[in-house]
């Protein structure tokens, strides 16, 4: 097991759900398209620009391989066709630009989106992304591992969209692992990590790094 990321090394900090917005793979029950929204559930937010979300890049990614996916933009998300059959990895990433409020330092906000068609287990994350998470466990007492460069995260916080409707923040252990959930049904979830890093963008600077990392799963039943 990796040794967990210590808070200190890599400073967590999340805003309450019901304030932010966040960029979401959300496929369609057929998993033969899927659509991006940006939105603080798993549907479009009709008050919210799906303009701000046009950097977006998305893949699917299978074998360590990546295979580019074009998406249509349409009023309130983004629409991309989905090739292939059986479990798929869909993933994405935008740098949604500098942002900075009154005199807190200017920051560059990243959104690296995830979802996966079929069974949720078969998403492992990959060990070079910034930040991802992944389902693991087993149907009826799923976890999520979050993990920064192959790396789990310890003490991060999870904020998990249930089956039911229903918003739960947990914490992962030191192993990067979330408590154990029941239910089977889509989940939606986002966690984040601010990394003290300097650069520019779009003539911008920046002097750290939030990047948000969301994850979309449909679990099976137990026993399935």
């Amino acid at each position: 097991m990796f040794r967990a990321l210590s808070v200190s090394a890599l400073a967590l900090s999340i805003v309450a759900v019901a304030q932010g917005h966040f960029a979401f793979i959300v496929p369609e029950k057929s998993g033969g398209t899927a659509q991006v929204v940006f939105s603080d559930d798993l549907g479009p937010d009709e008050n919210v620009p799906i303009e701000k979300l046009n950097g977006m890049k998305l893949h699917l990614r299978a074998d360590g391989k990546l295979t580019p996916l074009t998406w249509k933009a349409e009023k309130h998300s983004l629409v991309a066709t989905v090739s292939g059959s059986g479990n798929r990895v869909l993933v994405g990433h935008v740098d949604y630009g500098v942002m900075q409020k009154g005199d807190a330092k200017p920051y560059l906000l990243r959104y690296e989106p995830k979802a996966v068609i079929g069974d949720p287990f078969a998403g492992k994350a990959d060990e070079k992304a910034t930040l991802e998470v992944a389902a693991t466990g087993k149907a009826g007492e799923l976890k999520f591992v979050v993990t920064a460069a192959g790396k789990p995260v310890a003490e991060a916080e999870v904020n998990v969209m249930l089956p039911d409707g229903t918003k739960q923040k947990v914490k992962t252990n030191k192993e990067g692992t979330t408590p154990a959930f029941a239910a089977a049904g889509r989940y939606g979830l986002w966690t984040k990590i601010s990394e003290q890093t300097a650069g520019e963008l779009g003539g911008k600077k920046y002097e750290e790094v939030r990047t948000y990392a969301t994850l979309v799963i449909d679990a099976p039943a137990s026993g399935k």
